[in-house]
């Protein structure tokens, strides 16, 4: 029989450096008074509900909190749940000079969009993330790549300061952990035995998942149904381990939720035939951001990092101008 691992064991693992930087964080968060936290652009779980799961912790504890992200306007529609408190407040209204700043999920300043400024007039900034491409910046970095969601970093700031971790807290946690690891599918021990904690402490896999994964509008089946059937095959591509892709033109992506979107690159990846997938979106006449996939043999984090994106070996982004056709042929040729 294999025995259980304790937690403490778990956080002895954690190097020196990131114990030490996440003690200082807690300190300055038990302290403050005035804290404004952000998620990257577009705001999956990860971001938002590591957002929000630290907010509410520091608004029970009496501080002011604001979170934010740079665009959209609004929080995503599956996401608006986690929210309970109402913390969220649109770009145009974040403190143009935040005492302390707390970014999260943030792999660069550049992901802040619009908010990117607020990291020159912040007193104080905290970066909490997981990326591995992930430059460094901010006051205290806190950036471990080898968990598998920022939500566990917060989890373990959370411990630090001493924080109970409430109903609503545990739904944010578990959102973020339940997405970034792909329903667990690319979960270590440590993940599952924190989903198991946060199950206990009032997170519903069900009612959380759901909305977030499996609930679209059915004109959007159609629609991607259109999208699947236009998907290019390359065996040759990704040194003949095989390049899938597809792309989503503006109207496509001004029609529906950033969810369906989004969504896209998770069902191409199944193709058996590549190891690669890639979607481009159309964000401006020519202007794609490109979601990269790959099953394990290839690094889409390198690639990403050699356009000017980022992200994880497994998961990684970019944004490149150009036709659609020029965007593809610089992506090939990184691969």
């Amino acid at each position: 029989m294999t025995a259980l691992v304790d937690t403490a064991d778990e956080d002895a693992a954690v190097p020196a450096d990131i114990r030490q930087t996440t003690a200082a964080a807690a300190a300055l968060l038990t302290a403050a008074e005035d804290v404004t936290l952000l998620a990257h652009v577009r705001p999956d779980a990860d971001a938002l509900g590591s957002a929000l799961a630290l907010g509410i912790a520091l608004y029970r504890r009496g501080a002011r909190v604001q979170v934010s992200f740079g665009a959209p306007d609004h929080v995503p529609e599956t996401l608006r749940p986690l929210d309970v408190l109402r913390l969220c407040v649109p770009a145009a209204q974040v403190d143009p000079a935040p005492a302390l700043l707390v970014t999260c999920d943030v792999n660069e300043p550049a992901r802040l969009g619009a908010l990117a400024g607020r990291l020159a007039t912040a007193g104080t900034t905290i970066m909490l993330d997981h990326h591995v491409t992930n430059p460094g910046f901010g006051d205290l970095r806190i950036l471990d790549p080898r968990v598998e969601a920022t939500v566990v970093l917060v989890h373990r700031l959370l411990k630090e300061m001493n924080a109970v971790v409430d109903a609503d807290m545990a739904r944010c946690l578990y959102a973020g952990l339940v997405t970034d690891t792909r329903n667990f599918r690319d979960a270590g021990p440590g993940a599952h035995r924190l989903a198991a904690e946060l199950i206990e402490t009032g997170a519903d896999p069900h009612s959380l998942v759901t909305p977030i994964m499996d609930t679209h509008p059915f004109p959007w089946l159609a629609v991607l149904a259109e999208l699947l059937g236009d998907a290019e095959l390359d065996p040759a591509a990704a040194g003949g381990f095989g390049l899938v892709h597809t792309v989503i033109h503006a109207d496509h992506v001004a029609r529906f939720r950033q969810e369906e979107v989004d969504g896209v690159v998770d069902t191409l990846r199944t193709a058996a035939e590549a190891e690669v997938a890639a979607v481009l979106k159309q964000v401006g006449r020519t202007r794609w951001t490109i979601s990269l996939r790959s099953r394990g043999r290839v690094d889409v984090a390198e690639a990403a990092k050699a356009l000017g994106g980022g992200g994880h070996p497994t998961a990684a982004g970019v944004t490149l101008e150009g036709t659609a056709g020029e965007a593809v042929a610089a992506l090939r040729a990184v691969l």
